[in-house]
């Protein structure tokens, strides 16, 4: 019998990919082609919750990916099997001889994972033979959109809930294993202090919490036995979920247990708090507990939580410590996916000039940015540390800029003018070239570190839950120009072919 699961996550994932990627690398061998070089650019076109900004996340396994991908015998015996519409193979077997030898010597740029990131800007580029950059498209997009959009309500969770701990706890509401798996990861980077995904803690060394569920205290004949029974199983794990019958009762069963455990020389480590009215009940349970002279004792809550029900809670003075945070999190409530792209922005023959590419559309938001891009952070000191303040977008394979003005790429009318000795960081960092590792990837617990620091540099406008100010992001004004001059080439183009009365047609 078969494991499906198991041989899931097998060393080679060449074919995690949609079959057009491996249509269009077929069509690029067959047509001659294969020789281009290419290049690629990730980005998003709208901040994910309606929010000021997004962390970049996914790059740790991108890294691992790219390592290891390769297309091996079993890869090419069941692309041998595919057929078209006519019922022949879809591919020669002289191409799949080819994917074999296929190497993914590509050069990847990119931020660094934990980075506040924005719409429109190339947070991944990818350079290099036109087939094995197209063939990484699709994995590309599937860790770096997920990934991000989870950091980033894991950083929502942060702003909203300020020094209290979060707690990841949505594995079992996840969308399958491995989802499950990358939401524990960026979670974590996001901003959580721990999981309770074990296999994530040994997998990436986050701290990995729990306490008990309903059933341990149903199984029982009543909830004080069950409290005991489980402090005398886990002195050093009391926690009690206090909310199976009656809450407030529940938190003086727990108190008595919590006095067993202080005579017998262990802590009283806190109560759960699962449904009801949390700020009422955290206002009470955290006055009963101080009154029997437990004032460390915590006070955790779960439930269907997210940034805004945080946020409010704490207005309203709740007493909770710690936020365990599960489905909310993990499912990106309410976007369900960050919608990144990876679009074609330059193409040549080896030795030859670039030819700068972009995509049309009528709605600005989807025309792409042409050129090999990097990204400029502009910061400056406000009398509380360093903020930043603006990112321009530019072309590397232009001459310098004279002067450092920033073009909206949706609003050429809305521009900002960036004083020439304002300091400065280009984002994107070498990770890979020619397919090999050139960067030194950092733990989960340093990720973490820097993830925390980029939002504290961030104006508190940016990182409003609602209504957030819009952190200044555009092209650099000759890139702009170039943009703006590819779309009239193109548009003229096309309005030419359309009214023209010589045009030949497809076929002579």
């Amino acid at each position: 019998m078969k494991q499906p699961l198991c041989e899931l996550y097998q060393d080679s994932l060449s074919l995690l990919t949609d079959l057009y990627e491996l249509t269009m690398a077929y069509s690029y061998w067959k047509s001659g082609t294969a020789d281009k070089e290419a290049v690629f650019n990730l980005s998003f076109r709208t901040n994910p919750f309606k929010g000021g900004f997004a962390i970049a996340c996914g790059l740790s396994h991108l890294i691992q990916y790219i390592q290891n991908v390769r297309f091996n015998e079993s890869d090419i015996d069941y692309l041998g099997t595919l057929k078209g519409s006519d019922g022949k193979a879809l591919f020669e077997s002289a191409f799949l001889e080819y994917l074999l030898a296929l190497k993914f010597d590509c050069d990847v740029d990119a931020v660094m994972e934990g980075s506040v990131v924005f719409a429109h800007e190339p947070i991944i580029r990818v350079k290099g033979p036109i087939i094995p950059c197209q063939i990484l498209e699709t994995s590309l997009l599937n860790m770096i959109n997920f990934q991000t959009l989870i950091a980033t309500k894991a950083a929502r969770l942060r702003l909203a809930a300020g020094d209290k701990s979060i707690l990841e706890f949505g594995l079992r509401r996840a969308q399958g294993a491995d989802g499950g798996i990358s939401a524990s990861w960026a979670s974590y980077i996001g901003g959580c202090d721990a999981t309770s995904n074990v296999l994530a803690g040994k997998l990436y060394g986050i701290p990995v919490k729990g306490t008990h569920a309903h059933s341990w205290v149903m199984s029982f004949d009543d909830e004080l036995a069950s409290f005991r029974a489980y402090a005398e199983a886990m002195p050093n794990n009391s926690i009690f979920l206090v909310d199976t019958y009656d809450t407030l009762d529940g938190v003086k069963k727990a108190i008595e247990v919590g006095k067993w455990l202080k005579h017998n020389g262990h802590s009283f480590q806190g109560i759960r708090l699962d449904s009801g009215d949390f700020a009422y009940l955290s206002i009470e349970a955290r006055r009963m507990l101080n009154e029997a002279g437990f004032a460390d004792a915590l006070i955790f809550a779960s439930n269907d939580l997210d940034e805004h029900i945080i946020q409010s809670l704490n207005d309203q003075g709740a007493q909770v410590d710690v936020w365990a945070v599960g489905t909310k999190l993990v499912t990106a409530y309410d976007q369900p996916s960050l919608g990144g792209v990876y679009k074609l922005t330059a193409v040549r023959r080896p030795g030859e000039k670039w030819q700068y590419k972009l995509k049309l559309s009528e709605q600005a938001v989807k025309i792409s940015n042409p050129g090999i891009q990097q990204i400029r952070r502009f910061y400056t000191d406000h009398g509380q540390g360093e903020l930043f303040i603006g990112d321009m977008i530019y072309d590397e394979g232009a001459p310098a800029p004279e002067s450092w003005i920033i073009v909206d790429p949706v609003d050429f009318t809305r521009r900002k003018v960036v004083p020439r000795k304002t300091p400065y960081i280009d984002l994107l960092k070498p990770i890979f070239r020619r397919g090999q590792l050139v960067y030194n990837n950092p733990n989960a617990a340093e990720i973490k570190e820097y993830s925390k620091e980029q939002l504290r540099r961030l104006h508190p406008g940016i990182k409003r839950l609602l209504n957030p100010h819009q952190y200044p992001v555009g092209l650099e004004q000759s890139l702009h120009q170039l943009k703006t001059d590819l779309i009239m080439i193109a548009r003229n183009d096309r309005d030419q072919r359309a009214t023209s009365s010589t045009e030949r047609p497809f076929f002579d």
